[in-house]
């Protein structure tokens, strides 16, 4: 039944938790939610995933915010230091290897700036996947349907030959609405294969 399997990339292909990050950098509750806020969970950051602020536009605002806020200094560290988060899961490589090699073709779903992006693609993915769609390219972000649709659309597919990894519940959701499975990644690439097999995917 399903043909298709659709990964996100952030907390999922890679290791990205930034409030993980925070705690520890600053081991300090008040300044990593100010923090948070300034940066990862700003509206700048959505902008930025979505291709509506470039980097520096997006870089400048947030670094106004928190001058605002009394917070250049931690914003500033955190902007210049923060892309080392970004570590590839290497099981989660070979997962998609492996369903490749089965006849499965296999997708990215990502909410991501263009220029992270380019830096996962040419260091650590590069002629790994058949294709996907980043909201960078579609100006719009998870869970707006619209960027599931343009997934689909591109690649003329049908939801319902299609499973759609993501680390969150939102997102997940929305897929589901649209006629996905949804798999929830959590602890490990052994815990998502298990899922997999739930859906007739056995990777022997």
């Amino acid at each position: 039944m399903y043909k298709n399997v659709v990964f996100d990339l952030g907390g999922v292909m890679v290791d990205f938790n930034p409030k993980e990050y925070l705690v520890d950098r600053f081991c300090n509750a008040d300044v990593e939610d100010q923090v948070y806020q300034l940066t990862f969970g700003s509206e700048e950051w959505k902008q930025l995933d979505a291709g509506l602020l470039t980097r520096f536009q997006a870089n400048q605002q947030m670094l106004a915010n928190a001058k605002a806020a009394g917070r250049s200094f931690e914003v500033q560290s955190v902007l210049d230091d923060w892309l080392h988060i970004l570590r590839p899961r290497r099981r989660m490589q070979e997962l998609v290897r492996r369903l490749k090699a089965h006849g499965y073709c296999v997708y990215y779903l990502s909410n991501i700036p263009e220029d992270v992006l380019e830096l996962l693609m040419e260091r650590d993915f590069k002629g790994l996947f058949d294709g996907g769609v980043a909201s960078c390219e579609v100006k719009v972000n998870k869970p707006d349907r619209r960027i599931y649709q343009a997934f689909l659309d591109k690649y003329n597919l049908k939801a319902g030959e299609c499973i759609f990894i993501d680390d969150r519940r939102e997102n997940i959701q929305t897929a589901f609405e649209m006629g996905f499975a949804g798999i929830p990644m959590k602890e490990s690439a052994g815990t998502l294969i298990r899922s997999l097999a739930t859906c007739g995917i056995t990777l022997r």
